[in-house]
């Protein structure tokens, strides 16, 4: 099936984000080609260490918290995927946990087969819970880039006796008072 921009001499289907989203999607991909899915999740995972303090500093300054709540990192995190493309909205939360499902991947179409780039999700929440709330595991129990119909993220935030499940630890940076 072509589209009207597949015809020669239509305008290209180009846009800044969908640029952006194609290239990080390339590079997630020429990762996991030549340094494997593991250490490629490896390399994103620091992108989104760095991308999750950013957040947290930024929705801190803009809540003008010097810590967030539960239900202040629960809105963090689903209003910041709103903002880059997302559809993520909390089905669950209390103090042991909150639990996140999403129908629209942010990177779109671009992300399946590349699991790596989950780490971004990953860490992001991670790090702004953890920061927050002391500590977080996250576990993407299903995802678009795997061929799932949508995302499934659980971040629990009581630590279990030593039992980290498929889910990625978080521990936050002690605050001196």
């Amino acid at each position: 099936m072509t589209s009207q921009h597949d015809q020669p001499g239509a305008e290209p289907d180009l846009d800044r984000d969908g640029f952006f989203r194609r290239m990080i999607s390339d590079l997630a991909e020429t990762l996991q080609d030549v340094v494997g899915e593991r250490d490629a999740r490896g390399f994103i995972s620091i992108i989104g260490a760095k991308m999750g303090d950013r957040l947290d500093r930024l929705y801190r300054h803009h809540l003008e918290k010097d810590v967030l709540s539960r239900p202040d990192v629960a809105n963090a995190l689903v209003d910041l995927k709103t903002r880059i493309g997302g559809d993520f909205h909390v089905v669950e939360q209390d103090d042991e946990k909150v639990v996140l499902k999403n129908s629209k991947c942010p990177f779109g179409a671009a992300v399946e087969g590349k699991p790596a780039l989950c780490m971004m999700t990953s860490n992001v929440f991670g790090r702004i819970a953890a920061e927050n709330l002391g500590y977080a595991r996250v576990e993407i129990e299903e995802s678009i880039a795997l061929g799932h119909a949508g995302c499934s993220v659980v971040v629990s935030l009581k630590q279990s006796d030593g039992k980290t499940g498929n889910g990625i630890e978080y521990f936050g940076r002690e605050r001196s008072e």
